[in-house]
């Protein structure tokens, strides 16, 4: 039997993007499930006209609506989204039932997509959270750094993204944790060049990776590099889009980062929030705020094209079977083999 193939999630960076984050009203579970089926449907209907615009659309699933939709069994690994609280930073856990990942070449297939799928999802959807993303130069964020370098790529990507044997019920799906940040770029603009790299990690204009020896400890790479005792590194698949609104003075960067074990994503956040050791946050959180924070289950395209109906599940006394991860007194999940290198 062929293994489940997943949404787009490993499609290449494009120059637009919108994130659509909805919640879902007490009563529509059934008008929603229905109207997922249509989510791949709708993609083609937009995007066979200008096909070289490579329009894709990945939808994700909270762990509270998937106990609405489809009730029992769920994926091993989806919960909502802690939040992390350190001494000086914190990255709040915002509502968020479904996320809809728009991407395209051009902004405005990205547009009516967007408008297709909130006029199917009809009242019984709200949207809590729209960005626009843009690409900006050579895919740098709004701070002047390249993003996404660090990316897996080929076979390593799939291996680092899509659940395989280890949930097999759910083959073929990921998990996405998004967050929006705004900056503070009077600020950070006020740093010298090289006290920002510092920051980083890596170096502005080249975009090349310190030494690990002469990564400070609270930089932002030598705090998202997670091992495991054996030596391993887990990665994830990083599609950030820098975001903003003149007028209003408003810059920022859209977090999304993809896994098949959240754990790894969730590990990236303590470190940055609360340190490793404690007491080391992310130099880059005096310059950045997170805002909103929501971790989602992506199912496989077949999933998607015909969810199934609600199960009842057996109670259970705790979702998860672990201590709450938002407050961890030693800087780590308690997930076991992951580490920070």
């Amino acid at each position: 039997m062929d293994a489940p193939e997943p949404q787009a999630v490993l499609t290449p960076l494009t120059e637009a993007a919108i994130f659509l984050v909805l919640t879902v009203k007490d009563g529509a579970e059934d008008a929603i499930r229905d109207a997922l089926s249509d989510v791949s449907g709708l993609k083609r209907s937009v995007g066979f006209r200008i096909p070289e615009v490579e329009l894709t659309c990945v939808a994700g699933i909270g762990s509270e609506l998937w106990d609405r939709l489809f009730g029992a069994p769920r994926p091993a690994r989806l919960h909502p989204f802690p939040g992390f609280r350190g001494n000086r930073h914190s990255a709040p856990a915002t509502p968020g039932d479904l996320l809809f990942h728009i991407r395209a070449h051009h902004f405005d297939l990205c547009f009516e997509l967007a408008q297709r799928l909130t006029d199917r999802l009809g009242a019984g959807a709200e949207v809590v959270d729209e960005v626009h993303g843009f690409r900006s130069f050579d895919e740098r964020d709004l701070l002047g750094f390249v993003d996404g370098t660090e990316n897996p790529d080929g076979g390593a990507a799939f291996d680092a993204v899509v659940v395989g044997p280890e949930d097999p019920g759910f083959a073929g799906g990921s998990y996405v944790v998004v967050q929006k940040y705004l900056h503070d770029l009077g600020a950070w603009d006020a740093l010298p060049v090289e006290a920002q790299e510092r920051a980083i990690g890596r170096t502005k204009l080249s975009d090349i990776e310190f030494a690990d020896e002469d990564k400070p400890p609270n930089s932002h790479l030598a705090l998202n590099t997670i091992v495991d005792e054996g030596g391993t590194q887990h990665q994830i698949m990083r599609f950030n889009m820098p975001f903003g609104e003149v007028g209003k003075r408003e810059f920022g960067t859209y977090f999304i980062g993809y896994a098949k074990n959240p754990d790894v994503i969730e590990q990236m956040l303590t470190n940055m929030f609360i340190g490793r050791p404690p007491g080391t946050s992310d130099r880059i959180l005096d310059f950045s705020r997170a805002v909103t924070g929501n971790l989602f289950f992506v199912p496989s395209a077949e999933f998607l094209d015909d969810p199934p109906g609600f199960a009842a599940a057996e109670p259970a006394s705790d979702e998860r079977g672990e201590p709450d991860a938002a407050s961890p007194d030693d800087g780590s999940l308690g997930i076991g083999g992951l580490r920070q290198g």
